[in-house]
């Protein structure tokens, strides 16, 4: 077999492998494979090959790290809707003392606790937080 077929199979390995692991990392690596099958087409020696399918899939790797798919942003989990259920929710809050109040949320007392901003009023209130047994609401 061609040295540019040793490559390319080595490209669909890691493609295969990749849609088990989900990840995009090593989509570019088989890049750089498939760069290096490209060198051995040309008819670049194999040292020349190796080096283009490392320059390559580091650079691609380097391009995807940086980019947005490459390095999600955290979020702070207790504001994260897609962690806590609670998130966005609505608690009715009769009095307040400094702040503070006291309410049921689903069937269990919860301590509650004005978020940024929020006035401290009866009524209806957004959860926008969740600290331990705390939930820090907004006005909704």
């Amino acid at each position: 077999m061609a040295d540019w077929t040793w490559w390319l199979a080595a490209a669909g390995a890691l493609v295969i492998f990749e849609l088990f692991t989900g990840t995009f990392y090593l989509l570019m690596i088989a890049i750089g494979l498939a760069c290096g099958a490209i060198a051995a087409l040309i008819g670049l020696g194999m040292p020349l090959q190796i080096l283009t399918a490392a320059v390559v899939g580091a650079l691609a790797t380097g391009v995807l790290h940086r980019s947005r798919f490459g390095a999600p942003k955290r979020q702070d989990t207790a504001r994260d809707p897609n962690v806590n259920m609670d998130i966005g929710q609505s608690v009715h809050v009769t009095t307040w003392t400094d702040g503070k109040a006291r309410v049921m949320y689903r069937g269990a007392p919860w301590d509650v606790e004005l978020g940024p901003g929020a006035l401290a009023e009866a009524g209806s209130f957004r959860i926008v937080e969740v600290q331990g047994s705390r939930l820090i609401v907004a006005n909704s």
